[in-house]
């Protein structure tokens, strides 16, 4: 696990073991470290290579990399925590299996970071991930697991999508590796979605006067925490990615409140 701030949020533990090792990919389609490429870290962890791990490499299996592994000490990088995502703990179910032995180094990853806005950790309920929507394909599920959380009083955390190295159908098809600029799901559209559903399902839970909390670049210096309406946050100006999104549950406790209350809206910084 990298962390989330930057290049030096990597532990001492995990920077001795990168530099033992011949082969290092970094995983980068379910997270970034924005504004630091391969060769930024390569400078800051002292490797000479970090080599890509795209979806593609992933999802077909990652075979090179674990027959590699076989023989010679690889590490596989990840924003955040390294197993926070099912297609990590898929990568090391795989690895096991086939006799590979696995060392996790864990970090901060939003999962528990986001106790950073004032909301109790033992309070959320299940984590739910929001895609972007395109002209025939508009999913809604995510909006009953939202529902569901409400209803037993737990807070949702909402993981907001990113495309990096996407292609369109058409150069799918003709098997041409042209890639789509990377995009990265904001606070405001994924409101906006959730407030398309809302306004079908009438489950009460996403109104525009619904609590809610906007978080972006959570774990650096500049991260900003924004606490208010649905309609509020929608306006709010939180900058670049990454972007998340909780939406509270209806009990606030008292201290939630009290914590809440720095980063309202329009509140001044301390």
């Amino acid at each position: 696990g990298l962390g989330l701030g930057d290049a030096g949020d990597i532990t001492v533990r995990g920077r001795d073991a990168l530099q033992k090792c011949s082969l290092v990919y970094l995983e980068a389609y379910t997270s970034i470290l924005p504004g630091l490429g391969r060769e930024d870290l390569c400078a800051a962890y002292g490797v000479p290579e970090i080599l890509e791990a795209d979806r593609e490499l992933v999802e077909s299996g990652c075979e090179e990399m674990l027959e590699r592994s076989k023989n010679e000490d690889v590490a596989f990088l990840v924003v955040g925590d390294a197993l926070c995502a099912t297609t990590h703990c898929d990568l090391w179910l795989r690895a096991r299996q086939r006799g590979i032995k696995v060392n996790v180094i864990h970090n901060a990853s939003v999962m528990n970071a986001i106790a950073a806005c004032g909301l109790q950790l033992y309070r959320f309920g299940e984590t739910i991930s929001i895609p972007f929507w395109t002209d025939d394909w508009r999913p809604a599920s995510f909006y009953e697991k939202i529902v569901a959380n409400s209803k037993a009083g737990l807070h949702s955390l909402c993981l907001l999508d990113i495309k990096t190295k996407e292609q369109t159908i058409e150069n799918l098809m003709r098997g041409r590796k042209i890639y789509e600029p990377p995009r990265f799901m904001t606070v405001a559209q994924a409101l906006e979605q959730l407030s398309a559903i809302e306004e079908e399902r009438k489950e009460g839970v996403c109104g525009s006067d619904a609590l809610v909390v906007g978080v972006a670049r959570l774990g650096r210096d500049d991260q900003a925490i924004v606490f208010g309406s649905m309609e509020q946050v929608a306006q709010a100006d939180l900058g670049g990615p990454l972007h998340s999104l909780v939406i509270c549950a209806g009990d606030l406790h008292e201290l939630e409140r009290e914590f809440l209350e720095f980063h309202r809206v329009g509140a001044r910084a301390a």
